[in-house]
């Protein structure tokens, strides 16, 4: 007798195609009014779609090992199976007089009941229904059935990984970093029971003098912590990091041997501008890459506005503004300021900065949803707003880049416009948690904002 039983809702795999191998050797039953569902997507061009083909081909393939309706063994599992259920009109009958209209959800609910019944048996198995509609949870919980999230990919964003840490040593071991220019992680003590990861920054705390501090940044997974050199030798003109976690951010996005950067912060704290300004530098002045990317995926704030008319490049012209913003802030001059040090006044139209480094071959504009299939070789590649990013979404991405490619992902994961993700579940804290302790990878939580005293304090209170 199965000890438990795991029903999964249409949009739990919509989000992870894999779900039905999650479940260990659970037996895991998919309501029909789900395969009709999965159906109805497969058309679609987004990557719900994709998803959708790629669960019908997933359960077409479990076809050739017996019948679904009574269950077949799931690959990769310990004895897991997978069934498909009918909802059954007796059972439907047995709901609330308020769901018995059927639909979607009540027919999901009521073959949810029905495997929890199990013919009236005393000893039924257990029934967990696996859902990320939050109201269908709230029925099923009416009904008397235990309902949960799907969590497999969720990642608890209070414990995300901070990407640095303080440590209270010595005055004297702080000296060693001037004979020697680098410090064993074996110097500190406190660092012995909770090791570093790679490319973790260290902020070193006199314990007598607390105002004694150094930055410092393990160098992959070597054993030795760094003072932030590549911080120190960039010029990066108007831009300067105004806090620790800002000079963390742009040692990581200097360093050649950190292939991924990801950022992580409120609104305001540098993300987005740092990311371009260590681009440009990188591309135009050091011209250690061809070329700046730049992406963001085409989700707005609120109803959307409808279909954008002309060319691809004027369709991204509003979805990429904010980069517009930043470009020119780096790079062009406002009205009143000096140009060229001659002392002349001279007022920049809005884009010219934008267009002249596009004209120039210095700076690519990219619609993330072209990006498959395309391999991408010796270019910084920033991607914004990463927080609306699926897991998948990002996988696709990052398995684009190619030989001599950076790429940075910026984001806020409490600032997403994108229904079918979440604080925890997105792709940027997916990515985070994922490739922590890879030496190719680095990571910063910016905590401060430094837009305005107005930003930062709508972003702390509102």
């Amino acid at each position: 007798m199965v000890s438990k039983v795991v029903v999964l809702d249409t949009n739990v795999l919509l989000h992870d195609p894999d779900a039905p191998t999650r479940f260990g050797d659970l037996r895991v039953v998919l309501p029909m009014q789900v395969v009709e569902e999965i159906d109805r997507f497969k058309r679609d061009s987004s990557e719900k779609g994709r998803n959708a083909r790629r669960i019908s081909r997933l359960l077409d393939a479990h076809r050739d090992k017996g019948s679904l309706a009574d269950g077949v063994p799931i690959d990769g599992t310990q004895g897991g199976t997978l069934q498909v259920a009918f909802c059954r009109a007796e059972t439907l009958k047995q709901l609330p007089a308020e769901l018995q209209g059927g639909g979607g959800d009540n027919n999901i609910l009521a073959v949810a009941l029905e495997q929890m019944r199990c013919s009236g048996l005393q000893d039924a198995p257990e029934v967990l229904l696996v859902t990320k509609d939050l109201n269908l949870r709230i029925k099923a919980d009416a009904v008397g059935l235990q309902a949960e999230d799907y969590v497999n990919d969720k990642v608890a964003i209070d414990d995300l990984y901070p990407g640095l840490r303080e440590v209270t040593t010595s005055a004297a071991t702080m000296d060693l970093l001037r004979s020697d220019d680098h410090l064993p992680v074996g110097a500190l003590k406190e660092l012995e029971q909770h090791p570093l990861h790679p490319n973790e920054g260290v902020m070193l705390v006199d314990e007598q003098n607390s105002h004694h501090t150094l930055l410092l940044r393990q160098k992959g997974d070597s054993g030795n912590l760094h003072p932030l050199h590549w911080l120190e030798r960039a010029r990066l003109g108007r831009i300067k990091a105004r806090n620790r976690e800002q000079s963390f951010s742009l040692d990581l996005l200097l360093a050649p041997d950190i292939a991924l950067v990801t950022l992580v912060g409120k609104a305001g704290t540098g993300k987005t501008l740092l990311a371009l300004a260590a681009g440009l530098h990188q591309v135009a002045d050091t011209q250690q890459y061809a070329r700046l990317l730049v992406t963001r995926p085409p989700i707005s704030l609120g109803r959307d506005l409808g279909y954008l008319p002309g060319t691809l490049e004027e369709k991204l012209g509003p979805w990429m503004k904010p980069i517009i913003d930043n470009i020119d802030f780096l790079i062009g001059t406002s009205p009143g300021q000096e140009a060229g040090g001659k002392g002349k006044q001279h007022q920049r139209e809005p884009r010219n900065s934008w267009a002249d480094l596009q004209g120039m071959g210095l700076l690519e504009v990219e619609a993330i949803n072209t990006i498959r299939g395309r391999s991408i070789p010796n270019q910084f590649m920033v991607v914004d707003e990463a927080q609306n990013l699926t897991p998948l979404e990002v996988k696709t991405i990052v398995t684009r880049v190619g030989e001599g490619t950076k790429i940075v992902f910026t984001g806020d994961p409490y600032q997403i416009d994108n229904p079918y993700v979440d604080a925890e579940s997105n792709g940027l804290t997916w990515l985070v948690e994922k490739l922590k302790g890879q030496a190719l990878v680095g990571h910063m939580t910016l905590v401060r904002g430094e837009r305005s005293a107005l930003a930062e304090l709508a972003a702390n209170l509102l």
